[in-house]
């Protein structure tokens, strides 16, 4: 199929992106990749009258350090998160979700702000702004503002993003030094939409006991799912293989899995079980110095 007939715009700056945005409302739509809603304007699932155009908005690409958090602007592409020497080493496990991405086509397309925006339960960048608590900032012409990660997703391709605005950028906090990650996800074929996906982040003390614990499952409910106040009842733990398998079991079980025809809600709860039991040891291993 082919898309309803819609009006082209190209934007030149943020200004004139945004003006666009604010005289067309519902019926503007911005585009940057295009990987997510080309498809669906060509299945007619999307028909926006109006398409603005931000590949040329100078600013929006921008990776940079700002004392202990990582700025990402709206239009990095994915192949830029999995390859910049900033992502690297500075937010490793995001480097890696991104790498995770689809196929080399879209990974050199596709786009932050586009994958936050687009708000799929399956996409990694969403579970890994959730895990990290990242800072997303948003923009209109009226003005700007913040939302935490955890107020952004809303439900199934849902965000708390108005029709007037544009996702400028994100902010993210640093990797701390001895800090471990892990990232595990699972789809039928490489490059497919997980079915399941879990992030780990922890520290340990100069004891080996857990300092600090983030953890976070996406494929699993309507939005990312955290590990919230369970996080805090793990610190002082002695972690080991039988502490990540009992805590993934908790977690797991404290979920209401999607169910679909191809996907029982049952078998994608083990699977988040699963995943995230490995993703905890990976964790340990790279506190450890170990490559797991």
């Amino acid at each position: 199929m082919k898309p309803a007939a819609f009006t082209y715009h190209a934007a030149r700056s943020l200004d004139e992106a945004l003006a666009l945005l604010a005289a067309h409302g519902e019926d503007g739509k911005l585009i940057a990749g295009g990987q997510s809603l080309v498809p669906m304007m060509n299945m007619r699932l999307a028909q926006p009258r109006h398409l603005v155009d931000i590949n040329a908005v100078a600013g929006l690409d921008r990776i940079a350090l700002e004392g202990d958090r990582l700025v990402l602007g709206g239009l990095v592409r994915h192949q830029a998160l999995a390859r910049a020497p900033l992502v690297r080493a500075h937010c490793p496990i995001l480097a890696a979700a991104a790498a995770s991405i689809g196929h080399h086509a879209i990974r050199a397309r596709g786009t932050l702000g586009g994958s936050l925006a687009h708000a799929d339960p399956a996409a990694q960048l969403p579970l890994i702004a959730c895990l990290l608590d990242a800072a997303i900032e948003l923009r209109s012409a009226h003005g700007a503002r913040t939302v935490a990660a955890a107020d952004f997703f809303a439900g199934v391709f849902a965000t708390a993003l108005a029709p007037d605005e544009l996702l400028t950028a994100i902010r993210v906090p640093c990797a701390v030094p001895g800090q471990g990650w892990g990232f595990r996800l699972m789809s039928r074929r490489v490059g497919d939409f997980a079915l399941a996906a879990a992030a780990v982040i922890v520290t340990l003390d100069t004891a080996g006991r857990v300092e600090t614990l983030q953890a976070a499952l996406g494929g699993v409910e309507a939005t990312p799912v955290t590990l919230g106040p369970m996080a805090y009842t793990q610190q002082g733990q002695t972690p080991h293989a039988a502490w990540c398998a009992a805590l993934a079991t908790s977690f797991a079980a404290a979920c209401d899995p999607i169910d679909d025809p191809r996907v029982p809600a049952a078998y994608r709860g083990e699977l988040a079980e699963a995943l995230l039991a490995r993703a905890l040891a990976d964790a340990l291993a790279r506190t450890r110095g170990r490559t797991p």
